[in-house]
Formats: C-alpha cells, structure tokens, sequence
C-alpha cells in the first residue's frame, strides 16, 4: 500500500482537531534549547521523516537540552512567509528549497541553472564540493546561515493535464505554475511558455480550476501532495535539479554552544544522507505508483530541450548575474553551458 494515500488536505483539514506536529514532536520536560523547524513538505515526505529522525537523536544526544519541534506542511506558513520568519528568528530553522531560497540570496539558484547536471553523481559531486561551498558562503553573508550539507528536492519533471510536452514546442504557450524562484521563470520564460509563479500552498487550487495546464515538481513531491488527481501526463524533462538547504537564523544558532551545533549539524548530515538516498529510491520506484494513479510518462529527449535553451541569452544573461567565480565552479562539473 503506498504511503501516499492520505492527502495534503486531509490532514490540513483534520489539523484544527489533531495537530500534526503535537502528534510527531510533542515533549514532556521544557529544554534549554527548544527551536522550531519549519517545512513545507507533507508528513510523509522523506524530508520530515528524516528531519524527525535528527531532531530525535539531537535531543538524546544532547540530554534534552536542545528540543527542536517539527511544523510539517506550510502549518507556520508559506515559503516566502516563513523566509521571512527565520530572518527575523520568530522561527529558527527552515528548509527552503535552493530555489526559492534565490529569491534573498541570488547564488542559492546557481546549481538549479536549466539541464546543468545530468545526473546524481554530478550533482552531489558539485553540491558537495566547490560549488556547494561558494553558495553557502553566500548565504552566511545574510541574516541566515546553513546549518548542514544539501538534501534532495529531486530532478524536476513537468506534468499536464491538458497538451502533452515531448519537444520544446510543446511549451510555446502552455500554462504552467512555477514557484517563486526567478531561476524557473526564466527558463520556462526563455522556452516561450507562460510561467505563472504561485506559491506551493496554493498549487492544488490552481491546477484543479484550471488557472494553469500544468506544473513542474520531482516525483515525490507530486506524489505526496496528489497533483495526479489534477494532471494526466508527466514528461522526464529533468530540467532543473534542486535541493533544499536546512536554514538556521543566525543569531539563534550562535546562541548555541559550539559543541551543541557540531551535533545538531552532525545529526541533520546524516539524516540528509538517508534523505538523499530515500528520494533517488522513491523516483525510481513512483513511476510505477504514479502510473497506476492514473499518470502518462512520457520519455522525452532532454538535448532538444538543453539546445532550445542555449539559442536564447539564457545562459548567458544567468552568467552575467551570477559572476564568473560561481559560474565556474558549475561549469567545473557541469561543462560548458551555452
């Protein structure tokens, strides 16, 4: 039985009654350190699965003294919302994907440039080396810092529920949500179709009353959140890969004794690695899910598409924004673009 049975709107719709997070972090003895940390993702995403994981082993690791509460699926509010939250340190940690994140920090979308990476080795070989190393840098000239190594958003897949895309002319005019990320705009933008930007608590809505055709996610995220109730077809287009940083407000985690933020940061590391390894097992496996709940695949060519994008400025006018000191480090693992 697939662990995706029970909806996005059911459980916000029964939250009122039951509170998730009451269910999943509820403790007894107030802690020296208790913190928040808030996400997007539904329950059953490996994001909050893991990110359960660690917060229960940093609280025994470090005898109860740090208590961070889990707040799964948006409950403290939407992306930009709480980006807001954990700048000012009402909520003191975040996971926000690198694309979204772009929005305050412009280098965080570096590594989501369109068809960079063509695979996972070249993502976590650039994530985990140069390239993962400048863009966190660069977050910690902000408000905000990272309090650990990358998890995994996933290769990003466009569905339908209207004209299927196999060719970059398929996109001419289609109608599709992005999120608030000027990364993703761009490239649907560049590919002539008309990109919508609308916050993820609002995807379902706007998909079911046929505000936008269709939408771009990786598998699990299309899966935990039932778009397949709305949409027909999913086209393999991997055109951007992204990943999520674990945000910390800065004044909160230097307010935590150095050897107490080795573990937290010990902690969610590992958890990224179970989470890494979750995600690339379950975009295997939800083509069959996803399937069977109705869903059309559509293997498609990704070179058209790469090739469409580097007739335009694309590549060039993100090099211009980024600079050529981090435009190198993707290029160290990704080759030339453009």
């Amino acid at each position: 039985m697939s662990t995706f049975n029970i909806s996005r709107r059911t459980l916000l719709a029964g939250a009122a009654a039951v509170p998730i997070f009451g269910i999943i972090t509820r403790r007894g003895d107030a802690a020296e350190f208790g913190y928040k940390l808030a996400t997007g993702q539904d329950p059953t995403h490996p994001v909050n699965v893991r990110a359960q994981e660690a917060c229960d082993r940093i609280r025994e690791a470090t005898n109860g003294r740090v208590d961070i509460k889990l707040f799964p699926a948006n409950q403290l509010g939407s992306d930009t919302d709480l980006l807001s939250q954990v700048r000012n340190g009402s909520v003191e940690f975040f996971n926000l994907a690198h694309s979204i994140l772009s929005t305050f920090v412009p280098a965080s979308s570096l590594p989501n440039t369109g068809f960079a990476f063509k695979d996972y080795d070249a993502v976590w070989k650039a994530m985990d080396g140069a390239l993962g190393d400048y863009v966190r840098a660069e977050i910690a000239k902000t408000p905000i810092t990272t309090i650990c190594k990358s998890w995994d958003n996933g290769f990003r897949q466009i569905t339908s529920s209207t004209r299927e895309i196999r060719t970059p002319e398929d996109l001419k005019g289609f109608k599709i949500r992005v999120p608030q990320a000027p990364m993703l705009t761009s490239l649907f933008k560049a590919l002539d179709a008309g990109a919508a930007p609308i916050n993820f608590n609002e995807l379902y809505s706007a998909l079911q009353t046929k505000v936008v055709e269709g939408e771009e996610n990786p598998l699990p995220i299309i899966a935990t959140t039932r778009l397949y109730e709305v949409q027909k077809s999913c086209s393999l287009t991997g055109h951007v890969w992204d990943g999520y940083w674990i945000l910390g407000n800065k004044r909160a985690w230097q307010k935590l004794p150095e050897d107490l933020r080795a573990i937290v940061t010990r902690e969610f590391d590992r958890s990224g690695q179970d989470q890494r390894a979750d995600v690339a097992k379950l975009s295997a496996s939800l083509r069959t899910t996803l399937t069977e709940k109705g869903i059309k695949f559509i293997d498609v060519d990704r070179e058209p598409f790469r090739a469409a994008l580097a007739k335009t400025s694309f590549y060039k006018d993100w090099k211009a924004k980024f600079g050529e000191v981090g435009w190198s480090h993707l290029e160290a693992v990704s080759g030339k673009l453009g």
